[in-house]
């Protein structure tokens, strides 16, 4: 007859369900790990899509808000969220535009409508901004609705989604 303990369960019933604790407390682990991990990298994702959401609002906002009294600064706005090709043409323009909407005494008030990610990864998106103006100037001194749609990429650098390009779209 086999050797059994106070409890009355032999030595092998013993060893099995102890295997059976440590394996259970395995797998719970790695499943808890796996899924903090997996958690971890959803909030990650969300946080991209917000910063990436915020930048590209800004930056429309910025392209269709501007006030000749205050030229320089805006197109300064324009240019500090701004990268690459697109920064580069638009600060070719800019002397060329300062004459332009001073002379018209042009003022856009932009408000952003909407925006909705295409596409996005770590260091680069593409953002479709949907944003209405009111723009007055000499020509039209009551102003004028305006409706852009606009679509912006934007690039991650140095911890910041800055616009390397904008088109105007549909």
């Amino acid at each position: 007859m086999a050797a059994r303990g106070t409890d009355g369960m032999t030595g092998g019933r013993r060893r099995l369900l102890s295997g059976g604790l440590v394996a259970a407390t395995v797998l719970t682990t790695v499943l808890s790990v796996w899924l903090g991990l997996k958690l971890a990298g959803q909030r990650e994702a969300e946080q991209r899509r917000q910063d990436v959401l915020a930048a590209a609002r800004q930056s429309a906002l910025n392209f269709t808000s501007l006030d000749y009294r205050h030229y320089d600064r805006d197109s300064g706005n324009v240019l500090k969220g701004a990268t690459g090709d697109f920064k580069k043409q638009f600060a070719a323009q800019t002397r060329q535009l300062t004459k332009l909407v001073a002379r018209n005494r042009s003022v856009s008030e932009g408000q952003v409508l909407d925006a909705g990610i295409v596409r996005s990864d770590e260091r680069s998106a593409r953002v479709l901004v949907v944003a209405d103006s009111k723009v007055t100037n000499t020509a039209a001194p009551e102003g004028q609705a305006r409706t852009y749609r606009l679509q912006l990429d934007l690039v991650r650098v140095d911890g910041r989604w800055l616009t390397s390009d904008v088109a105007f779209v549909g």
